[in-house]
């Protein structure tokens, strides 16, 4: 159902949700998720923490539910771009537009996630990489049909499975996304920069 169709309290619950979210976001940024507690939480979103402890039973489910969100936002922003365009090369320029924009658009909650995961406990991890992961391979897959289509229709040669182009090709996006991360390299302006990189290679 659409949020607009909701009724107006439940409209209210997504919005203090989305406050306290964004709060946790803010400090974790800030401090580290370690080093925030829910009451700083709560009073950075201005809420009671009694309020807060109603939405999230621990820090630890509201850590889940933030990083869970994010990759739902990037598993819609990529999804739809593989339905854009029309024909293949569309498709893929489409793909790694939009794989840079919700990335710097998300930066925030990427740097949190990359800077905590390692120290998150086993229960947070276990329950978030499954998740993430499944996710992402539902976004390879429907990258590696396009690459199937291409070379049904003679677009491509088949030289690989299209599950290991979609692999090599979203591996590309990610190490241009890390070096921008980084402050070492901005991400290209033009997706042909990488499709030219990824199709054409260095020799002719």
């Amino acid at each position: 159902m659409d949020e607009q169709n909701l009724p107006r309290r439940e409209r209210e619950k997504l919005r203090q949700r989305e406050e306290m979210l964004n709060a946790a976001l803010a400090l974790f940024s800030e401090k580290g998720y370690h080093n925030v507690s829910m009451q700083e939480i709560a009073e950075k979103a201005e809420f009671a923490v009694g309020t807060l402890y109603k939405f999230f039973r621990n820090k630890e489910e509201l850590y889940k539910a933030l990083i869970s969100a994010q990759a739902d936002r990037f598993h819609e922003a990529l999804m739809q771009a593989l339905g854009d365009g029309d024909g293949e090369l569309a498709q893929l320029r489409s793909y790694i537009q939009a794989k840079g924009r919700v990335f710097m658009d998300n930066v925030a909650c990427v740097r949190l996630y990359f800077a905590e995961n390692r120290g998150a406990s086993f229960n947070i991890k276990a329950g978030l990489d499954s998740a993430i992961r499944e996710r992402c391979d539902v976004v390879l897959r429907r990258l590696a049909a396009v690459f199937a289509q291409g070379m049904d229709s003679g677009l491509f040669r088949r030289t690989a499975e299209p599950y290991h182009l979609a692999l090599a090709l979203d591996s590309l996006c990610n190490a241009f996304l890390f070096h921008w991360l980084e402050g070492r390299h901005p991400y290209p302006e033009s997706p042909d920069i990488i499709l030219n990189i990824f199709l054409h290679g260095l020799m002719d």
